[in-house]
Order: structure tokens, then C-alpha cells, then sequence
């Protein structure tokens, strides 16, 4: 059976998970594969652009460097890249065919689609140096967190799916705070609580939490700020490359500014169009960062959300930023009932309406996860079509 006819087969997403099954079927195929080097990405926001700084950092440094990241915008390939680039349909075929063999019927059944996906980059990776290696959901219990690291990197971590993780923060940082094995780098955090079970965790342990600033020099700041400005990476993505240089440099490597300098990860603050800017941030976290990003510029904003968001907390945080939110019709069943959205964006003081297309003399941000970036991006196609 093809790939993606297989994953089709399997929801992406699940009331319930159960904790036991990745290892399980990692445990079942472990000696069939060699894990190279592996650093991992854990946090709520941030993991994506973080991880995609020290891969091409890794590779730009002559290494063979696989990165894994989810979910995508456009084609599943985005989730699998491979020295430079996504992974080929070709590619994915190969190994979905070592995969499926490898594996008994009852793990091919049973495997979520996030766990197969996951066992399918390892594949493709045999044979790298690196690995990056970006945590789904959570920390703990991630499916990703079944591999040995050599190092773990935590972006800042927010509220964010209480129902797997934990209803406060303290709760949720010990979630994904705990998938460190020994040294981690931790990145600039917003809550103090953060801080507190990182330093409970290493008390009676051989953990080692290390803050980013260590690592860094004045010179390592000042190339970042240069690079950012080059690349006009707003604030927090500056403070995300800040993070990648640190682990860089913890894993034993000198910062360069040739390293650092290619292509972010698209969707994160990415201008689309000379008006138009693109992020798949979908929290309290992403909304508060972008609102003082772009403050006092006006946009329209073209979003949507997920019923299971804060999407009222995160309106009131776009607000200062919005002259009307215009709503992008998203076919999945997660997303909130419109007439609820259409109560909180009025309930906020912004005008609404359905979103129809792009005025030229209009600037636009369009936010609210990758589901509302795919149907953007699906719009925009539909309209470059002859």
C-alpha cells in the first residue's frame, strides 16, 4: 500500500493516546536501525525555526543533517528534511516499504500517524551525522522522546493542549521538561515556573539545564542582531536564532555567520507577498509575540481556530493590531463553531467578515495554525492557476 494511502488511513489526531505503544514498537525494531547523533526540540512555541537554524548551521558545516518537523503547510514531504531540502515522493516510498516490513501487523495498525511518521524520518536518517529532531505534542511522552540524545534544546513553553499536558504551567513544563535524559539548553521563558522545575529536576540529578546566555558572547549577539536585520527576522525569531547558536556551540562547534544565514522555515513570519505575512501560530505565546512585533501597524486579520484554543485570549491579544478580522473557511472538524468565533472577535471590538481575497492597498496577517495557512496557501495557488 502507497504512503499516503496508508496515512489516510490513520486520524491525525486523538482523544486518547496511548503512552505505551511507541516504545513498544521502537523497542521492536531498535537493533534494525542506527540513531546518529540526535538533538531534540522540545517546547510550545519556536521548535520549528529553532531547529531549522542548527540543522542548516550542521549542514552548512559539511555534515550529513536530517530535520524533522510537523505538521506541514502544503505536501507531507515538509516534514522530512534532508540535507537542504525535503525529502522526494521517491524517498518516502522507499522507506514507508522498509518501515511497513519491519514492523507486525499490529503496530502498522496501531501506530498513530504522528508515531509512524516519526519511525519513517528515522528511516530516511540512517546514515546521517545529525539528527534534529522536533518533539510533537509534548516531552515525556512524545513520541519522539523514545531516542537517545545528545543534547535537548527547550524553546519557550507556554499553555498549550492542557488536556495531554497539564492545566498549568508548572504542569506542563514538568511534561516536556522531564524528556531530558542529560544536558539540555534552555531558551529565554516567559513564565518563572519554567525556571523553577528546571531547577527542582536537576537538584538530585545528573540533569543539566544550561541557560542559552551562557553559551553566548557579545559576538555571537552581534551577529545575530546583523543577521536579523539582513533577514528581517522580527524579535522572537531573533531570540530563537540566539537559541540555535547556543546549542551550536554546545555541541561543540564555533558560530560563523555563513552557517546561519539561509532560509528560515516557512510559515513563521514569512512574507508571502509584499503585503502579506504568513505565521502558523496558533497560542497565547505566538499571539503576544507577533502583537508587539508588528505594533502599531494595522492589519487584517485572516485567521480562524481551533475549537480547543484560547482563541478568545488570543484575539484580545491581536487586537492592538487588528482594523478587522476576516474569517479563512477551514474544512477539519477541530475548528470552532463560527458563530462562537464570530462572538469573540466582536466581543474584542474588531469588525468581522468571511475572508474573499486580498486588496493590494491592505496589509494582512494571516494567523491561526496550519490549517488556516494551507487553506491561504491553497487560495493563493488557485488564483497563480491559469
Amino acid at each position: 500500500m502507497r504512503m499516503a494511502d496508508f496515512l489516510e488511513q490513520k486520524p491525525l489526531y486523538y482523544s486518547e493516546i496511548d503512552y505505551t505503544r511507541m516504545p513498544r514498537a521502537y523497542a521492536f525494531i531498535k537493533d534494525k536501525l542506527t540513531i546518529p547523533p540526535l538533538i531534540h526540540l522540545v517546547g510550545t512555541n519556536g521548535k520549528g525555526t529553532t531547529g531549522r537554524f542548527i540543522a542548516q548551521a550542521l549542514f552548512a558545516s559539511g555534515y550529513s543533517v536530517g530535520h524533522y518537523t510537523s505538521p506541514h503547510i502544503r505536501l507531507f514531504n515538509e516534514r522530512i528534511w534532508l540535507n537542504g531540502s525535503y525529502v522526494n515522493d521517491e524517498q518516502l516510498e522507499k522507506a514507508h516499504k522498509k518501515l511497513f516490513a519491519l514492523l507486525t501487523e499490529e503496530f502498522r495498525a496501531s501506530l498513530s500517524y504522528f508515531e509512524y511518521t516519526t519511525l519513517l524520518a528515522m528511516i530516511i536518517f540512517q546514515g546521517c551525522d545529525y539528527v534534529v529532531l522536533e518533539a510533537g505534542l509534548g516531552g515525556e511522552h512524545d513520541a519522539t522522546n523514545v531516542f537517545e540524545k545528545t543534547l535537548s534544546v527547550i524553546t519557550p513553553i507556554g499553555i498549550d493542549h492542557e488536556d495531554f499536558l497539564g492545566q498549568s504551567i508548572r504542569e506542563i513544563a514538568g511534561t516536556k521538561l522531564r524528556s531530558v535524559t542529560n544536558r539540555a539548553i534552555l531558551g529565554e521563558q516567559r513564565f518563572k515556573e519554567v525556571y523553577e522545575v528546571a531547577a527542582e529536576l536537576q537538584k538530585d540529578s545528573e540533569l543539566r539545564f544550561i541557560d542559552y546566555k551562557e553559551c553566548l558572547g557579545e559576538a555571537d549577539i552581534r551577529l545575530a542582531e546583523e543577521i536579523s536585520t539582513q533577514k528581517e527576522l522580527p524579535h522572537y525569531l531573533q531570540e530563537n536564532l540566539l537559541l540555535a547558536m547556543a546549542a551550536f556551540k554546545k555541541l561543540g562547534f564555533k558560530v560563523k555567520k555563513k552557517l546561519f544565514e539561509s532560509q528560515r522555515l516557512e510559515g513563521r513570519m514569512q512574507r508571502i507577498k509584499k503585503n502579506v505575512w504568513l505565521d502558523v501560530g496558533h497560542n497565547t505565546l505566538a499571539a503576544e509575540a507577533i502583537s508587539h512585533c508588528f505594533f502599531p501597524k494595522s492589519m487584517n486579520l485572516v485567521y480562524n481556530s481551533y475549537r480547543d484554543k484560547e482563541y478568545r485570549s488570543i484575539l484580545h491579544l491581536l487586537a492592538p493590531i487588528v482594523k478587522k478580522v476576516e474569517i479563512m473557511p477551514v474544512e477539519n472538524e477541530r475548528m470552532v463553531a463560527r458563530e462562537e468565533l464570530v462572538s469573540a472577535i466582536v466581543d474584542n471590538g474588531l469588525k468581522c467578515s468571511v475572508f474573499e481575497g486580498i486588496n493590494e492597498d491592505e496589509n494582512y496577517l494571516v494567523f491561526g495554525s496550519f490549517s488556516v495557512a494551507e487553506a491561504f496557501v491553497k487560495f493563493l495557488d488557485r488564483l497563480s492557476t491559469p
